[in-house]
């Protein structure tokens, strides 16, 4: 396997960043997965709310091809609150937005006395060199161990254990939420149920709700996709780590043949 890139992206002052190889999409090679997008906003947003407030809930809504070229991220408070906060962040190219995100944070508590289903996810799977994805920036960037299904089997339910092996930002530590976000938007490709050599599974948008944040570098991914007669789909998935439940993934799909 080729070595992966230094990050998803370099900080170029400014609130500007360039994205590098390993954000590289599936579909276009020139364009951005959307993966390493929704993470980046969501890490900014999970920033501005403050240290008292923890992201819950992130839809990023992809306005077209995302350019892998530098861009700008805007960021601003919608709905200010002590407990609740609403803060939108924009991926801007040349004046143009590529994703909007917005985010609900929620003031972090005191320990419940019941913390509701517990979840086991299957042990961490043996390594492959199969999956060593070589040639595809994103891919190489993320290592996976299948517990269901496997790369390219067209299984509409498929499992698997990911690790992220880069940071997100250049000279910053990769967090829970980041390595979280990066893998998210996959979800639909890991539960492809047609050959994604020869079919589209392209998600407008992604929503991310989160109990908590992971707090060791393997994120379990529960995928399934359901797609319609009419050329249309939802995939989603269910998250959890070593320690069980992490929270859920929901993405609508434009599905049609390459």
């Amino acid at each position: 396997m080729s070595e992966p890139a230094e990050a998803f992206y370099l900080p170029l002052g400014d609130n500007r960043y360039e994205p590098t190889r390993a954000t590289e999409s599936p579909w276009d090679s020139q364009a951005q997965h959307g993966g390493p997008p929704t993470a980046l906003l969501g890490h900014l947003l999970d920033t501005a709310a403050g240290p008292d407030k923890r992201l819950a809930r992130i839809t990023a809504d992809f306005l077209g091809a995302i350019p892998r070229r530098p861009f700008r991220v805007d960021t601003v408070e919608i709905r200010p609150g002590r407990r609740i906060a609403l803060l939108e962040a924009r991926m801007v190219f040349d004046d143009r937005p590529a994703v909007v995100a917005r985010a609900w944070a929620i003031e972090t508590g005191p320990t419940p006395p019941a913390t509701g289903e517990q979840l086991h996810p299957p042990a961490l799977a043996d390594a492959d060199p199969a999956l060593d994805l070589t040639g595809w920036g994103y891919g190489e960037a993320i290592e996976w161990r299948y517990t269901r299904g496997g790369y390219g089997t067209a299984d509409s339910a498929a499992d698997v254990w990911t690790r992220v092996r880069i940071p997100l930002i250049a000279g910053e530590k990769l967090t829970g939420l980041a390595r979280t976000l990066v893998v998210a938007d996959s979800a639909n490709g890991v539960s492809a149920a047609l050959p994604m050599e020869h079919w589209l599974f392209i998600p407008p948008s992604i929503t991310v709700t989160l109990a908590r944040f992971p707090d060791t570098e393997w994120v379990h991914m529960a995928c399934r996709s359901h797609l319609s007669p009419d050329g249309l789909g939802v995939s989603h998935a269910t998250l959890s780590d070593t320690d069980g439940y992490l929270g859920e993934v929901s993405q609508p799909l434009l599905v049609r043949p390459r």
